[in-house]
């Protein structure tokens, strides 16, 4: 049809121009004419209406033209997100290996297995750009750290990848690249369910622990890694520690700065009154603490307060698409007598909204580690009942 259209206005305007040779008429008043002429009978050239720009959180101009509807994440907690943020895996053709095994580890694979195929080759563990394995894949953006060092991001630029950066760290930062992230694909609307849900958590937390006297916050150590080497999470904008304090306690390790290697004999000197393992490491669980000489001996040990951080569609640990329900099990373990979540009902809502899946019992025991913690104090609110 279009090539029908654009014959016919060839045929016009040679029309019209044999009428001008014929004829004294002015070409000057004739030219428009033809102009209009050629215009309504041409295919209508469609607007840059769907063009993407923001501002990166390296403060640098992304400028996308559509939404993307092909994207690697080089950065970890990222490409669970954007699953969250589209309602499903068809956007997301790259991502990291540790990303990639908390699917196959976790319930997204159950309730997305299709992700397991999604390549995982376009990047290391440590974020170094695989240019050959992302020219395979063609993304239409790449989501980088935007505080990792330029030889990491400049393979990307280089390879005229448009590249989104983003920072890590604080509830601020992860609204932030949420926010990003959903304009670029297009999910605006569907943000703001997530973003709302954060805020009603996060306020209801802050309202009541603010009530909660400074001495009867116990004190939380959080051990980013454990069976490689022993790091602990201190302060200066670490998001674990700002959960610890949004759920009613105190950084056990505010001392540090950052994370940082330790050794058994600080934690005892530190005894805190809660432990918090990561969920990075499969198979660290309180057991390991229990059966150590030397933590054994901490209150948190003693009094049976170890806890594992869940794994959902990703680990609890970091800022994710399902922190508010990591907050929701920090203050409910940190505070009983304060914070009655329904953490089951409250899952299976927001596994709804996220992803648009039923959670059943069992799908929840595994993600809580019910059955590696089921004994620890407190820990029973969160059995079926």
């Amino acid at each position: 049809m279009a090539q029908r259209r654009w014959v016919i206005g060839l045929s016009v305007g040679k029309q019209m121009t044999r009428r001008i040779s014929n004829t004294t008429m002015d070409v000057r008043k004739v030219l428009p004419v033809i102009g209009l002429a050629l215009c309504a009978a041409l295919p209508a050239i469609p607007a840059s209406a769907q063009e993407v720009v923001f501002t990166d959180q390296a403060n640098r101009e992304v400028r996308l033209p559509k939404p993307a509807d092909r994207v690697v994440s080089i950065v970890i907690p990222m490409a669970s997100t954007l699953i969250a943020l589209d309602g499903g895996t068809s956007k997301l053709v790259g991502m990291n290996p540790t990303a990639k095994s908390a699917i196959t580890q976790g319930i997204l694979g159950k309730i997305f297995p299709e992700a397991k195929d999604i390549p995982s080759d376009v990047t290391s563990p440590s974020f170094v750009p695989n240019v050959e394995a992302l020219a395979a894949v063609n993304p239409e953006l790449v989501i980088q750290w935007g505080d990792i060092g330029e030889e990491k991001v400049a393979p990307l630029t280089n390879a005229g990848l448009n590249t989104m950066l983003i920072l890590y760290g604080t509830e601020e930062l992860t609204r932030g690249y949420m926010t990003m992230a959903a304009k670029a694909i297009g999910q605006t609307e569907r943000l703001k369910a997530l973003i709302d849900w954060r805020d009603q958590v996060q306020q209801d937390l802050a309202a009541k622990t603010a009530a909660i006297p400074e001495d009867k916050k116990p004190r939380v150590l959080y051990l980013q890694r454990a069976l490689t080497d022993l790091a602990a999470s201190g302060t200066n904008g670490n998001y674990t520690e700002w959960s610890i304090e949004l759920a009613g306690g105190r950084n056990a390790a505010a001392e540090l700065v950052g994370t940082v290697t330790i050794n058994k004999e600080q934690v005892a000197a530190w005894n805190p009154d809660v432990l918090f393992l990561n969920a990075f490491e499969a198979e660290l669980g309180p057991d390991w603490v229990y059966k150590d000489p030397i933590l054994s001996l901490t209150n948190a040990a003693k009094n049976h307060k170890v806890y594992k951080l869940p794994l959902g569609g990703y680990r609890w640990d970091p800022p994710s698409q399902e922190s508010p329900l990591s907050w929701m099990w920090m203050a409910n373990i940190l505070h009983p007598e304060v914070f009655h979540y329904d953490l089951r009902a409250e899952m299976k809502k927001a596994y709804k909204t996220l992803y648009n899946y039923d959670l059943a019992d069992a799908d929840i025991d595994g993600v809580l580690w019910i059955a590696k913690q089921s004994d620890a104090t407190g820990y029973a609110q969160f059995k079926a009942n």
